[in-house]
């Protein structure tokens, strides 16, 4: 089963940074904005990391939480999220189920070998819980103002 547009996304749990585990249910009644990556410490990572935290006040004006899912473990997305000093929880998918709930998981070229890995996809969730949006094949440079002009459309 995967996720699709103007559908409710079913609850799901994930293990999270700030040792609180993070449940979907849990946040009823505001946006999320979850945004998969590829992996912690790269550059492209830290940067859309980055453009979600300067932009953070926006985020909040809109009634919207973000959040950062990769297959990274907690312990190292805990270094990441310190030492970028993300004010948002990135949550761990190492057994891969929620890449999988939103069919990131796609077959990439590396260095010329065919190797599976996340897609830069962000997926925004209203208030009731429905998909209302999704980016996929994100570029970070156009990313946070694609995002922003959306909440904005929105609102």
């Amino acid at each position: 089963m995967t996720v699709e547009i103007n559908k409710s996304i079913p609850d799901f749990e994930a293990d999270s940074t700030g040792n609180t585990p993070f449940k979907l249910s849990d946040f009823i009644e505001k946006k999320v904005l979850i945004y998969f990556y590829p992996r912690d410490n790269t550059p492209g990572c830290t940067q859309e990391g980055k453009d979600f935290r300067d932009n953070i006040e926006q985020f909040s004006a809109f009634n919207t939480i973000i959040f950062g899912v990769s297959r990274d473990s907690v312990k190292v997305h805990e270094g990441f999220k310190a030492k970028q000093e993300f004010p948002f929880e990135l949550l761990s998918d190492k057994e891969e189920k929620l890449c999988e709930l939103f069919d990131v998981i796609k077959m990439k070229n590396m260095y010329g070998k065919q190797v599976r890995g996340i897609e830069r996809s962000t997926f925004l969730i209203n208030e009731e819980g429905v998909l209302i949006y999704e980016w996929r094949k994100v570029k970070v440079k156009v990313h946070i103002e694609e995002v922003l002009q959306k909440l904005q459309e929105l609102s």
